[in-house]
């Protein structure tokens, strides 16, 4: 069938424009690779699914550094608000967490997939699992159709590509609209790892393998001037950090030279207190276990994993006694507990990043429509596009908007053919 609208990707962007398309009229197939669809949405949020963030549009925007503002249009057609009524329509209880994250009430990232599976099959979409897209088919720069890696053609008027990022290559984004997008006259923007855990110089982390630390902050510094904070959780690892602040510091430290190597970080064990109230609590604790050993006397100051190491980077002798301790390694400690210094070695892989920053060029692509500028008939949504952003639902409301605007501008090239 010619006048058909081809979706290719089974992600979150795929199956609303999917589900758009087919809304708008069009005789619509989706095509998946995997076996199933929703594969790496079923393991977002944890596994929980932060289906948005239930913010005004110009703080999402703000919330996505990553060309955000390209989105002005798509958001204004399909905000947040939409996403939340279009699942509560799909029969998906929501919940509205810190940080007006929005959440399934049953925290199971399955049941949206499961939901948004079933309004494909009441739609009529003809959905098409092991079908992976080798190239688009194209006959005086307009889409005829699309050929798979089996040979295999279709016929299409349309076809809105969302493959994904090249993150988790696992559940299917490995980068293939890359490459289609490139082979059609396309730019690529250098492709990154965003959100991802970061590397550290310092071997020391890695003793410390799997604490969790709450309510810390976390600052950062290229060429000793500041580029971010966050403040919140971070959990250390066997090679370095990671963990929700340095996953959204990240997506400015990857933007720079040589992927963010050699950022300074600061981390703040202590924000609560300045450095001066800081002392004062040290003195005190001090002093009150005076006969004590200082590894004891000081016990309640932070995790008991995680005193020794700062002892000894701040040059104390763990053993020593608190009455002991001299008041140059008492601010020296301080100064730590405020500002515990780290060095960016590298980012841990693309493969590992949540989102991959980079994409489809934006300067080629209609952002009222998100179709393509050089050629008639062909869309974009989703993870494709040089579009990303910070944790909080604001990467998966970008793949329902642009979703949404392809599926419906893509049903509508071929209900007007």
């Amino acid at each position: 069938m010619h006048n058909q609208v081809v979706v290719v990707g089974g992600g979150p962007a795929g199956m609303m424009a999917a589900i758009s398309a087919a809304e708008t009229g069009a005789d619509v197939c989706l095509w998946e690779r995997n076996n199933c669809l929703g594969k790496k949405l079923a393991i977002t949020g944890k596994g929980r699914c932060n289906i948005t963030n239930n913010a005004p549009i110009e703080e999402i925007i703000k919330n996505l550094p990553g060309n955000g503002i390209f989105l002005h249009s798509a958001l204004n057609r399909f905000a947040a608000k939409s996403a939340m009524d279009f699942f509560t329509g799909l029969g998906v209880e929501l919940k509205i967490e810190r940080g007006r994250r929005v959440y399934p009430v049953s925290d199971s990232a399955h049941q949206v997939v499961d939901a948004l599976h079933k309004c494909l099959k009441e739609y009529g979409v003809k959905i098409h699992c092991h079908r992976r897209a080798a190239r688009i088919l194209i006959q005086a720069d307009h889409v005829v159709g699309i050929q798979d890696t089996d040979n295999i053609k279709q016929a299409a008027s349309a076809i809105v590509l969302t493959t994904g990022g090249a993150s988790y290559p696992s559940t299917g984004s490995s980068g293939d609209g890359y490459k289609i997008a490139c082979n059609l006259g396309h730019s690529i923007t250098a492709l990154r790892p965003s959100l991802v855990p970061l590397e550290t110089l310092e071997s020391w982390p890695g003793e410390l393998s799997g604490l969790s630390l709450k309510n810390v902050g976390l600052k950062a510094y290229y060429n000793k001037k500041p580029i971010g904070y966050e403040f919140g959780e971070l959990l250390f690892t066997h090679f370095g950090l990671s963990g929700p602040i340095v996953l959204a510091l990240s997506c400015a430290i990857t933007a720079l030279p040589d992927n963010g190597a050699q950022t300074q970080l600061q981390l703040d064990l202590k924000p609560a207190l300045s450095l001066e109230q800081l002392d004062k609590r040290l003195l005190r604790d001090l002093e009150a276990g005076s006969r004590k050993l200082l590894i004891n006397a000081l016990a309640g100051l932070t995790p008991a994993a995680l005193l020794p190491l700062l002892l000894q980077l701040a040059g104390i002798l763990p053993h020593k006694y608190a009455h002991q301790v001299t008041r140059k390694e008492r601010l020296k400690l301080a100064s730590l507990l405020k500002a515990l210094p780290l060095t960016v070695k590298r980012p841990r892989p693309l493969a590992e990043a949540i989102v991959t920053a980079g994409g489809v060029h934006l300067k080629e692509i209609d952002p009222k429509t998100m179709a393509s500028k050089k050629l008639s008939g062909l869309f974009f949504a989703g993870e494709l596009l040089d579009v990303h952003g910070y944790t909080g639902g604001y990467n998966l409301q970008a793949a329902w908007s642009t979703g949404y605007v392809a599926g419906q501008a893509a049903a509508l090239t071929t209900l007007l053919k």
